[in-house]
């Protein structure tokens, strides 16, 4: 049987701090794709209009 670590739980906003802070290297390319899928998204639903 597996026994699991108590930690307690840590404040929101020192989670996203440390979140950001480890992936800060590929935060630009996350959200280079977030706004190309945007670009799709709206692009998609405009085609219905155009044909």
């Amino acid at each position: 049987m597996a026994t699991q670590i108590q930690r307690e739980p840590k404040p929101m906003l020192t989670e996203l701090r440390s979140v950001l802070t480890r992936c800060r290297a590929t935060l630009w390319q996350d959200a280079a794709g977030a706004a190309a899928l945007m670009v799709l998204l709206i692009a998609g639903l405009h085609l219905p209009g155009l044909v």
